[in-house]
């Protein structure tokens, strides 16, 4: 959960220096990307991840291991891609504020359903 909060709070704290104005249709194009990233990538790692590390056998795992190699991929072209992005200026600040917020805003429900997750996996646990 650290991991996706901190995500958060840096594509957050890009897209906040960012805000040129705020309007409606700011705050609709973020929500539109915070669903797309939440239905068709967020959410799905969310419920894959929680599978997989349930099914480990061991108590304590390496923190390497709670995801596999093509999340590290996607993360690794994602935080590449958003640096570029920045960086060269292809992006107007108006995309980078709204992009960034959507996107923020879909790493933190991230980190909070693993949270969610842990929590219930814990007490169920502490039930049996």
């Amino acid at each position: 959960m650290p991991l996706w909060s901190g995500a958060r709070r840096a594509s957050t704290f890009c897209a906040s220096a960012c805000w040129p104005t705020r309007t409606v249709v700011n705050y609709l194009l973020s929500a539109l990307v915070f669903t797309v990233f939440q239905v068709f990538i967020f959410g799905q790692l969310v419920n894959k991840h929680t599978a997989r590390i349930s099914a480990y056998e061991e108590e304590l795992h390496f923190f390497l291991k709670f995801f596999d190699v093509k999340s590290f991929i996607i993360m690794a072209v994602m935080m590449t891609g958003g640096i570029w992005l920045r960086s060269s200026g292809v992006a107007p600040d108006r995309f980078i504020a709204f992009f960034y917020t959507g996107l923020g805003a879909s790493l933190l429900l991230a980190g909070l359903l693993f949270g969610c997750n842990f929590a219930k996996a814990l007490a169920a646990k502490g039930k049996a």
